[in-house]
C-alpha cells in the first residue's frame, strides 16, 4: 500500500475512519472526502492525511476529486443515519433518505469512475450493510438502498476499462454513533441493552478491524477477482 493513492468517501468517523487508519499505517496517500469541516480537520491533523469538503452526492465534487487525485483506489464509504422506526411510522423523506444520499453518492462516484476513467487496474470499494442480505424492519430504506449498491458495483463490473468494483457487506451492528443508534432501536424492542444487543452478533467487529479486512482485501492476490465480501468479527473476510 506504500504511497498507493487512496480517496475514502466518508473517511471522518465510523468505519471509514477505521478504513483510513489501516491505509495510512501501511503508508498509503490518504485523501478523505466528507462534509463536516470539523472532523476532517481532526482526522488531518491526527492521520496526516489530505481533505476535501464536500457533499458526495454532488456529481461535480465527484468529478474534480477524481481528476485531480486520480486514485489507484476509490472507497465508496459515505451516507446517511436512517431514520430508526417501524414501516407505519415512517415518511416518505425519511424512508428514502439513504437512497437520495447513500445511492445517489455510490451511482454518481461510479458514473465518474467510469467516464474519466480510473487508470486499468484501479479498484472501487462499495461499502454495502448485511441489510442487503437480511433486511432491516425499523430502518425504513436502508436494507433496499445497500442492496441497491452492491447491485451498481455489480453493474460497473461489465466494464471493459480494466477497472475492478467490489462491495463489502459487514454483516453485523458494530459499534459506531450509526450502530449503536439503529442498536438501541432493536435492542428496546426485546427489552436489552444496547451491549446485550450487539452481543448476540457474537465477536465484536470494529471500524479498525473492517480497514484491516480492507487493507487485506487489497494486497492479497487470493481477493483480487471477487466481486463481494461479508465482513464477520468471527469468521473475518468471506467471499460472497
Amino acid at each position: 500500500m506504500q504511497n498507493k493513492r487512496i480517496v475514502v468517501t466518508g473517511g471522518s468517523r465510523g468505519i471509514g475512519l477505521g478504513m483510513v487508519e489501516a491505509l495510512v499505517a501501511r503508508g498509503a496517500q490518504v485523501t478523505v472526502v466528507a462534509r463536516d469541516r470539523e472532523r476532517l480537520a481532526a482526522v488531518a491533523r491526527a492521520l496526516g492525511v489530505t481533505t476535501i469538503a464536500g457533499d458526495v452526492t454532488d456529481p461535480s465534487l465527484a468529478a474534480t476529486v477524481l481528476r485531480e487525485v486520480s486514485p489507484e483506489v476509490l472507497i465508496l464509504n459515505a451516507g446517511a443515519a436512517p431514520e430508526m422506526a417501524p414501516l407505519h411510522e415512517q415518511t416518505w423523506e425519511a424512508f428514502s433518505n439513504i437512497w437520495n444520499t447513500d445511492v445517489k453518492a455510490t451511482f454518481h462516484w461510479i458514473q465518474q469512475a467510469l467516464r474519466q476513467p480510473l487508470a486499468r487496474g484501479s479498484r472501487v470499494l462499495v461499502t454495502s450493510s448485511g441489510a442487503a442480505i437480511g433486511g432491516s424492519p425499523l430502518s425504513g430504506g436502508y436494507a433496499g438502498a445497500k442492496r441497491m449498491q452492491w447491485l451498481m458495483s455489480d453493474y460497473a463490473n461489465g466494464n471493459e476499462l480494466g477497472i475492478k468494483f467490489q462491495t463489502l457487506v459487514p454483516r453485523q451492528i458494530m459499534d459506531t454513533d450509526l450502530g449503536r443508534a439503529a442498536a438501541a432501536s432493536y435492542a428496546k424492542g426485546k427489552n436489552i441493552t444496547i451491549e446485550q444487543f450487539l452481543a448476540t452478533f457474537g465477536k465484536p467487529l470494529s471500524p479498525r478491524q473492517v480497514g484491516e479486512h480492507v487493507v487485506t482485501i487489497l494486497t492479497d492476490a487470493a481477493h483480487a477477482n471477487t466481486t463481494a465480501f461479508e465482513l464477520r468479527g468471527e469468521t473475518g473476510i468471506r467471499p460472497l
